[in-house]
């Protein structure tokens, strides 16, 4: 793959992107809350995600949702297919309308194993997507619901990213913040008015997070 395929900062740039792997792409559009892909739907695709938010989740046989993450801008999705995944094992859902590329399995397996730079592009991300799991597993064994809540809100303002953080995060609803670090709704709405109170965040057409949150993540 070209290395225009690259932005600055090793980003993939979506329309170099498609033109390379040509009629196994498509550019697509998602209205809020539109299901991308459910659970169980055939693994025949990853997607790259342009514009937007989506959330990832999955319903366990007693009828449990779990969200899993909630990706932005610049993620792959569906990755699993590559790995030999039938059925899709959870989820992902627009959170906001969301402008992304769906890459049919095949054609993005034929790019990986051609075009080195795009493969070297596309580790580094499942390398960085692995560290960030095991950063969340640490996180649940280790840290209390508070540190958690806080880590996650941090991480959807993109603190620690390139670019600048967020002004206004996407509405995320205190039953999907509970799911992702395992606590009740209760204990989340009593955390939130405590940052609130303690000037870690507001409210201002939206949810605003200062970075002034890091010292609860910080602190021991």
């Amino acid at each position: 793959m070209p290395r225009a395929v690259a932005k600055a900062g090793g980003k993939i740039d979506p329309k170099t992107l498609l033109e390379t792997v040509g009629a196994g792409g498509k550019y697509r559009v998602a209205p809020k809350n539109k299901i991308i892909y459910a659970q169980g739907d055939a693994a025949d695709a990853v997607f790259y995600l342009q514009k937007g938010r989506v959330r990832l989740s999955v319903i366990s046989q007693t009828g449990k949702e779990a969200t899993l993450g909630i990706l932005g801008e610049g993620s792959f999705f569906g990755e699993g297919s590559l790995a030999g995944q039938i059925r899709r094992m959870g989820s992902a859902t627009a959170m906001t309308d969301c402008e992304f590329l769906r890459v049919e399995k095949k054609t993005m397996m034929t790019a990986l194993h051609r075009e080195q730079t795009f493969s070297e592009l596309f580790l580094e991300y499942l390398l960085l997507r692995n560290i960030r799991y095991e950063e969340d597993l640490v996180d649940q064994l280790f840290n209390s619901s508070e540190k958690r809540l806080a880590r996650v809100l941090l991480m959807l303002a993109r603190f620690g990213k390139e670019g600048s953080p967020e002004a206004v995060l996407p509405k995320v609803s205190q039953e999907t913040l509970a799911e992702m670090i395992g606590t009740t709704r209760s204990r989340v709405n009593f955390f939130m008015n405590r940052f609130r109170k303690l000037g870690f965040i507001h409210y201002n057409g939206g949810l605003q997070v200062h970075s002034s949150l890091l010292n609860v993540v910080l602190h021991d």
